[in-house]
């Protein structure tokens, strides 16, 4: 076997803990399923780290660290099963070779781990599939670790995108308080904005929407402060 990286290393500490419990606040906050949060095969496919090795990390028990070469080799095979061509394919060794610009030779012999990989070789075959730089050589709690930032960073945007939509439909309800014999406020209250325009939207016809439209139009016109 040729040589490649360095011998491995001692793990690095990873507040692996940390992002989890932020995660499951989160989630909490947002009313989400810690199953599909913490779902162990997404996590899997997003980190590379086996799926049980995910559920025992997620646990805060140890699950031992595969070297370097066991490593790579692990997560280019989950790259192959789980990134495959459009037509529901694997990609092949000749495909995996040209795309990573190596010989056929080259390829085989990673795939096969008759041969360490270097830097190079692995910075070329994580942009051939796409993913973010470390894939193949994270350790498996940091592999694990990132992808749960990831995601956190959505779910800290799903929630920005629902106080911006909270916000919004307070910004429309008059502030006097007084909304118990107004239709309007009570429309917008129940609905906001956003909820008129979706349901306006799933109408099936320009026509149904016109009605809307028209009816809208009568109630404004109802609610109007009379001019005297």
């Amino acid at each position: 076997m040729t040589d490649g990286f360095p011998a491995p290393v001692a793990v690095a500490s990873v507040p692996l803990a940390t992002t989890v419990t932020r995660v499951a606040q989160l989630a909490d906050t947002l009313g989400r399923d810690h199953s599909e949060v913490f779902d162990l095969r997404r996590l899997s496919e997003a980190s590379g780290v086996p799926a049980d090795v995910v559920g025992t990390l997620l646990e805060g028990r140890p699950a031992g660290e595969p070297d370097l070469q066991a490593r790579f080799l692990q997560r280019l095979d989950l790259l192959r099963r789980t990134r495959l061509k459009p037509n529901g394919r694997r990609y092949t060794q000749q495909e995996i070779a040209d795309g990573a610009g190596m010989s056929r030779q080259q390829a085989g012999a990673l795939i096969n781990g008759d041969r360490r990989p270097t830097m190079e070789h692995c910075d070329a075959i994580q942009r051939f599939f796409g993913v973010h730089a470390g894939f193949l050589t994270a350790h498996d709690a940091e592999a694990l670790d990132d992808a749960l930032l990831r995601t956190e960073q959505q779910l800290l945007q799903d929630f920005a995108g629902r106080e911006r939509e909270r916000e919004l439909e307070r910004e429309t309800v008059p502030a006097d308080g007084d909304s118990a014999g107004d239709p309007l406020a009570r429309l917008l209250q129940n609905h906001g904005v956003r909820g008129i325009a979706w349901r306006a939207a799933q109408l099936p016809s320009d026509k149904h929407r016109d009605k809307v439209t028209e009816w809208l139009d009568m109630l404004l016109e109802s609610v109007k402060p009379d001019e005297s």
